[in-house]
């Protein structure tokens, strides 16, 4: 391990740990969720939300549409995935195979559906993270590739 890092790989473990971050967020809130379901139910038909915090009115709205059953799936699924990317990062940075190896892998694996997403309905923020995963996917080929020869 060298001490100074490509600066490729820096974003990508910059990109690695907002998106855990983010993911581990919005674990908790669905936990939250699942936990206050009941509470959250009522906070939603109460004078508070009447035009006011349309946002927020909004999101709850989603959450409630949501059985708890798939709310708890969701969740702890979420916090898992959380979980592997803070690995991916904190291995990135400290340049180690396996963990290259575990982005190639988890990185690779969800390119094709991504392009079905594309196909089925683009949006600016469906194009911009298949963007990212081909360019991460792409600069973590290339760098594997040559560091191994």
């Amino acid at each position: 391990m060298n001490n100074k890092r490509p600066p490729g790989l820096l974003a990508i473990v910059i990109y690695k740990t907002f998106v855990a971050s983010l993911l581990a967020v919005t674990s908790i809130t669905l936990l939250l969720a699942l936990k206050n379901y009941q509470n959250l139910a009522a906070f939603s038909e109460s004078y508070v939300l009447e035009t006011k915090l349309t946002i927020i009115e909004w999101l709850i709205d989603k959450i409630l549409n949501i059985s708890p059953t798939k709310l708890k799936f969701s969740g702890i699924a979420i916090g898992v995935y959380a979980i592997v990317t803070a690995i991916e990062a904190v291995g990135l940075w400290y340049e180690k195979r396996w963990a290259k190896l575990l982005v190639l892998g988890l990185v690779g694996i969800s390119i094709p559906p991504e392009i079905f997403e594309l196909i089925t309905g683009i949006t600016i923020l469906k194009f911009i993270v298949f963007i990212v995963n081909v360019t991460i996917f792409w600069y973590l080929l290339l760098h594997f590739t040559k560091h191994e020869r």
